[in-house]
């Protein structure tokens, strides 16, 4: 199996406490905070595709992208990219059970978009989150780096064909209380 890896440089910040909002259908959380947007990116597949003339990299096949101690796998990644004063990423769009995870925390989902340049990851499809013993579920997640904060969506509009919604369109959670001594 072949292994290729290009470093390309990205463009920012965004790990945390987990809030529930019961009556909205929608969960805020913090999660990734702290992020580095703006750390180099690397990455790793099978196969490695550069199209020049679209700014772009198709990479396939065991795709694995870090940066700055955050880790995305799946299966195909598009990198869009401009060519200023050398490569600058600008979005990844990852398919094909995608998960991104730092320390303990682990969102996953059918679908992900890495906005750099607006410092949101949005994942859809079948979404989990889960921070040490939390978790949360939900159909699309969109996590700003920036602020840290995370909203989990019950029902995704304009979902991509293939992906499902959660049950009855609601968000569901559990949480760990913490034990008080007797």
């Amino acid at each position: 199996m072949l292994r290729k890896s290009l470093i390309l440089f990205a463009a920012g910040a965004g790990l945390g406490l987990v809030l529930l909002s019961p009556f909205s259908g929608e969960a805020d959380a913090q999660v990734l905070r702290g992020h580095n947007t703006s750390a180099p990116v690397d990455f790793s597949a099978d196969r490695i595709e550069v199209q020049d003339r679209a700014d772009r990299v198709v990479v396939s096949g065991n795709v694995q992208v870090v940066q700055a101690g955050l880790t995305m796998t799946a299966q195909r990644l598009t990198v869009a990219y401009h060519d200023a004063n050398g490569i600058e990423i600008d979005r990844l769009d990852a398919s094909g059970g995608v998960t991104v995870t730092r320390g303990d925390e682990r969102a996953s989902g059918s679908v992900a978009i890495y906005d750099l340049n607006r410092k949101l990851i949005t994942l859809i499809g079948n979404v989990q989150l889960s921070q040490g013993s939390n978790r949360l579920a939900g159909s699309r997640l969109v996590i700003d780096l920036a602020t840290g904060r995370s909203t989990v969506d019950g029902a995704a509009a304009g979902a991509p064909a293939g992906t499902t919604t959660s049950a009855n369109g609601r968000v569901s959670g559990t949480f760990k209380v913490r034990q008080k001594a007797d």
